[in-house]
């Protein structure tokens, strides 16, 4: 799919870096600067270099962490990853019942939704249709969570056709591209972005392209054309 696409939308490939590495340093600032001590990743995908319990482990060394997705490989992997790792795991649930993973045993067991958590949403809305209803699935998934708790959201994005007209038709290329070969992928507007945040508080700067999120001199730079075409934020429960 990667390949078709960025036969569509060349330097596509840089999206996926790109919110690999807003994700890091997303939960380096939970952690370090925010004292987030446990985190739920949902959609976290197949095992790869800098993990979630590893970036947390940095500043954190006791912290949780529960991975969530719904594909039989990633949890076979992720528990062989994991295998030796205290206070960390990883399950299998479906995204669009937030109670199956806030009630799962292992949830329960290693987070305290008493205490503020990291809530981790990487790459992962957008792969819900509209009627699957993102907004309420972030909502109900927020509302869970202890004052002080931190979200963190990176999406396709949809820019404004008046603004950005040509990364706007990129991107509708893009998501006739993902919505023909796998059938799901939305690139959304601003503003239905912000709406996963509901009355979440957003920590600087903001809802932004993910490679301008806390960007250090080491942020991956993606291609001009692209790097409009996916945004992320952190907001605060209050």
């Amino acid at each position: 799919m990667a390949d078709y696409a960025s036969k569509v939308v060349p330097g596509l490939t840089d999206i996926a870096l790109g919110n690999r590495e807003f994700v890091q340093r997303s939960v380096r600032y939970m952690a370090r600067d925010a004292g987030i001590r446990q985190f739920l990743d949902i959609g976290s995908g197949l095992p790869t270099d800098g993990n979630v319990h590893e970036i947390a482990h940095e500043s954190t060394p006791d912290a949780h962490v529960v991975y969530v997705d719904n594909d039989p490989i990633v949890l076979a992997h992720g528990r062989a990853l994991l295998e030796d790792k205290r206070g960390s795991n990883v399950i299998t649930a479906d995204l669009t019942r937030p109670e199956e993973i806030i009630g799962h045993p292992v949830t329960r067991e290693l987070i305290d939704f008493g205490e503020p958590v990291g809530l981790v949403l990487g790459g992962i809305l957008h792969h819900l249709h509209d009627w699957q209803e993102p907004r309420r699935v972030a909502a109900e998934l927020c509302g869970a969570l202890a004052p002080g708790s931190h979200v963190a959201v990176s999406h396709f994005h949809r820019p404004d056709e008046e603004e950005f007209p040509d990364d706007a038709d990129r991107a509708r290329l893009v998501e006739e591209a993902f919505l023909e070969k796998l059938g799901h992928g939305r690139w959304r507007t601003r503003e239905e972005i912000l709406a996963c945040f509901g009355g979440l508080e957003l920590v600087e700067p903001g809802l932004v392209p993910c490679q301008e999120w806390r960007a250090g001199p080491d942020t991956h730079r993606m291609a001009d054309y692209v790097h409009r075409l996916i945004v992320g934020g952190v907001g605060r429960k209050a």
